[in-house]
């Protein structure tokens, strides 16, 4: 009798227990192919059928769920811990609803014993200066994160890097809101999802100079190694504000390469490079855009432009 097709699904995790195990092979043909049969709980080789363990315990949940709501509406435990906030996430929280497990609205005389609640749910979660300094912080990178629409990922990045900074004490005789832009703007390149200073300093609170300043302060003190900004990173975005078709990105791209390689963009600004290289690309493409146009979106001077556009068509001996 032939096994049925879930029971013959088995979890492909080609034994991912290498951390805890070592890495595993099968005693009689030395294979590492093994797959796990979470159905009868065994470790089986797939190249010579041996059963290498049984009677495994299954750490997964006893329950099955097929979609994303369903697994929500089962799971048993809270979010993952998270470095966006001071105590990693793994404080309580009284929701603002005013309602029961029920979902009916609470009274009025409970209304107010739950602000109370929360009002000192709020003051407890931080228990001294320090802490108080590192929620604001990591709040403020919170903000500018989503006022520039970059994802998860560069926040958690963000986040870490103030902390390593506050752990080295090299916030003392700089401003919070200082270090955490710098931590952002440093934390964007890392994720090669670069944002110009102009743009970073457009939702921070603190001047571009002092972002530069303290950025290039805390990247030589924790050693962050950051590689110089690739332009091509800034075409799809620049484009995409100018509504340029896809070729013009093409374009573009093929012109900072190859201008790249005649050793044109040592020493430029790679907004003003990747702004150049945009003109460039919209006159041959018969998709002209002003200087003035592609200066405001790149946020770079008119000047910039010409005189980089000027580098980059000769580089590529096309006259205008």
């Amino acid at each position: 009798m032939t096994r049925s097709t879930r029971q013959r699904e088995r979890t492909r995790e080609t034994v991912e227990d290498d951390e805890q195990e070592g890495i595993r092979t099968c005693p009689e043909c030395e294979s590492d192919n093994l797959v796990k049969d979470s159905d009868r709980g065994e470790l089986i080789c797939e190249d010579c059928g041996l059963v290498v363990e049984e009677e495994k315990i299954d750490p997964g949940p006893e329950w099955r769920a097929f979609n994303h709501q369903e697994r929500q509406e089962k799971s048993r435990v809270g979010a993952p811990t998270t470095q966006t906030m001071h105590d990693k996430g793994l404080t309580t929280t009284i929701d603002w609803k005013d309602k029961d497990a029920y979902g009916r609205s609470i009274s009025s005389k409970k209304r107010s014993q739950m602000h109370r609640l929360r009002k000192w749910q709020e003051r407890i979660r931080t228990k001294d200066a320090g802490e108080r300094n590192l929620q604001f912080a990591l709040s403020e990178i919170d903000r500018m994160a989503s006022a520039l629409g970059v994802p998860r990922s560069v926040r958690e990045v963000a986040s870490v890097i103030y902390r390593r900074a506050l752990k080295e004490d090299l916030i003392r005789g700089r401003s919070i809101e200082g270090v955490a832009t710098s931590a952002l703007y440093a934390a964007c390149r890392k994720e090669g999802i670069p944002r110009s200073l102009e743009e970073i300093s457009e939702v921070s609170r603190v001047e571009r100079k002092e972002i530069g300043r303290t950025y290039r302060y805390i990247s030589q003190e924790l050693g962050l190694e950051m590689r110089p900004v690739d332009p091509k990173k800034y075409v799809p975005r620049f484009c995409s504000e100018l509504e340029l078709s896809e070729e013009v990105q093409t374009k573009a791209n093929e012109i900072i390469e190859k201008t790249a390689e005649e050793g044109l963009l040592s020493g430029k600004s790679p907004t003003g490079y990747a702004a150049a290289a945009i003109y460039a690309a919209s006159l041959l493409c018969n998709e002209k855009k002003t200087q003035r146009e592609v200066a405001d979106v790149a946020q770079v001077t008119e000047v910039t432009i010409r005189n980089r556009y000027q580098e980059q068509i000769e580089a590529m001996g096309i006259h205008g």
